[in-house]
């Protein structure tokens, strides 16, 4: 089983940008597909980008041009790169490993975007 560690995460004003990373640690990383959710406040989790074990990327509309998810399966992780930040991403963003129909959470990580 995987475990995964998010960081990255901080305050950043409106058009800026970050970069979040999740550390993989654990077994058969490259069988896993990856992902990055957020939870905004008093929202549900929603799906922000995936990457397949064969790297094929997949973004939620809001995000696509925006965000770029990647994976490294020497070093296990995954990034997420964000630019052009809005108030609205403003969310607990989860690192998320799947395989074989079962999920793995990380503990998430905070990136409030102020306007």
């Amino acid at each position: 089983q995987v475990q995964l560690v998010e960081s990255g995460g901080g305050l950043v004003q409106a058009g800026g940008s970050l970069r979040l990373s999740c550390a993989a640690s654990g077994s058969n990383f490259p069988q896993y597909i990856m992902g990055w959710y957020r939870q905004a406040p008093g929202k549900q989790r929603e799906l922000v980008a995936t990457i397949s074990v064969f790297h094929v990327t997949n973004y939620a509309d809001s995000v696509k041009g925006r965000f770029t998810i990647s994976r490294d399966n020497a070093n296990p992780g995954i990034a997420l790169q964000m630019e052009s930040l809005r108030p609205e991403d403003t969310a607990v963003y989860y690192c998320d490993a799947e395989r074989n129909g079962r999920k793995t959470w990380g503990q998430g990580t905070q990136v409030p975007v102020s306007s």
